[in-house]
């Protein structure tokens, strides 16, 4: 394929730079000149010809081989600034006028949640070696990761030890082991999934000992794997508001405590004030212990490992307004607009996919104020409007980077009327 010279006009969705008749080159920024090769609508960047001022040096050595960032490249205050504008330009389009406040972003080596991917390395005469790391850019390959600006430092200096506990997840072939990893206040918390079940229903008496053994070594809180426990030493925990909850297997964490801090402060200034609060796809409670700090709270999530560590939890802590917590699938069963009679404020917070049912059933509701978190700003979108089309008005949005250096930007959303 030819290279061509290409100048690059914009950012897109992903962070990948694109040219004015619509071709993506990555890793390449706004007013730069590049010779790329072109495939179609995409290309790889082969020499940046003239770079931006806005160009730096990545802080990361994987950088551009690891599909983790997209935008380490980028200075600070410009990157930030276009995920704002991407926020503000979306809500516009749609048609949803509002004040977008100034982006929240989180810093590095914050991070306390990543999901790294075990390879395999065969050696002579049979024997193998493990390689961690994260999926490369636009590959299923991976890239074997020795330093993380992203990732909490606790993390990257437990690599060699889940590297090392990895070993003992290749006894069946088509194992392609994750190891999901979570610095709680405790210490870390391994949840392993891909291992595929051997004719004995799991791994041998010999690699659940190497399990146990590496983890002790390491000093990890829990190792789980298909939901159940392999080692614990202790119950993994993490604090929200006055509470500290174990978390259930496979635990749903907000990536950044700095931006989950960030939106507790959002949502309890938003509902100053009301006394009876429903927090909605509350997950092991969040916002549902800060909440309680001032109203009384009914939580729903239908994960129910998730809904049980809340329950727990409430149990050790004094001094917060009455907590009514239920396992309820949002999705095929919303609360429903008779149900919010009372309540002052919902706030939910609900996967990717949104919540189209659930704003449906609020849009019916008498309540007055709303506050809407989405990680997907499309589906934020889609029921905000909802929202917006029964009378509400969406009185500010507040754009949060937590995921650093990506192209992911999520949002929290005020509505009242």
């Amino acid at each position: 394929m030819a290279q061509q010279t290409l100048s690059i006009a914009h950012i897109g969705f992903q962070g990948d730079g694109i040219t004015a008749d619509g071709v993506f080159v990555p890793l390449t920024l706004p007013g730069e000149e590049v010779r790329a090769e072109i495939h179609k609508d995409r290309a790889d960047l082969i020499e940046v010809l003239t770079p931006s001022a806005e160009r730096v040096a990545p802080p990361c050595r994987h950088f551009s081989r690891c599909g983790g960032c997209a935008l380490q490249h980028w200075d600070m205050v410009a990157y930030s600034a276009w995920k704002h504008d991407l926020v503000a330009s979306m809500l516009t389009k749609a048609g949803l006028e509002t004040q977008v406040e100034p982006i929240l972003t989180t810093p590095p080596h914050t991070r306390r949640r990543v999901g790294l991917h075990a390879k395999r390395i065969n050696g002579p005469k049979g024997t193998f070696r493990v390689e961690l790391g994260f999926k490369m850019r636009k590959s299923w390959d991976q890239v074997r990761i020795e330093e993380c600006p992203v990732a909490d430092p606790r993390i990257v200096a437990a690599l060699p030890h889940l590297t090392e506990l990895a070993q003992a997840l290749f006894e069946h072939p088509k194992s392609a082991p994750i190891l999901n990893v979570t610095v709680s206040e405790t210490g870390l918390d391994i949840d392993i999934r891909g291992v595929e079940r051997s004719k004995s229903g799991g791994l041998s008496a010999d690699g659940r000992m190497q399990l146990a053994m590496t983890a002790s070594a390491a000093d990890f809180a829990r190792v789980t794997m298909s939901d159940e426990i392999q080692y614990l030493a202790r119950a993994p925990q993490v604090r929200f508001g006055r509470a500290m909850v174990d978390l259930p297997f496979a635990p749903f964490l907000q990536a950044s405590p700095k931006s989950e801090a960030d939106m507790v402060r959002l949502i309890t200034q938003a509902v100053a004030g009301a006394k009876k609060v429903a927090d909605l796809f509350c997950g092991s409670g969040t916002f549902t212990f800060p909440l309680a700090e001032q109203a009384v709270v009914y939580a729903a999530d239908g994960a129910a490992g998730a809904v049980g560590s809340l329950k727990s939890a409430m149990g050790r802590v004094s001094g917060l307004k009455t907590i009514t917590a239920e396992v309820r699938d949002l999705d095929r069963r919303p609360m429903l607009a008779a149900e919010m009679n009372g309540f002052d404020a919902i706030v939910f917070d609900p996967p990717r996919a949104g919540a189209e049912d659930q704003a449906r059933e609020i849009a019916l509701s008498s309540v007055k104020r709303v506050v809407a978190v989405s990680c997907n700003p499309q589906t934020f979108i889609r029921d905000v409007r909802i929202l917006r089309d029964a009378g509400f008005s969406l009185d500010n949005v507040t754009p949060i980077d937590q995921f650093l250096w990506s192209g992911h930007v999520e949002v929290v959303g005020v509505l009242s009327r």
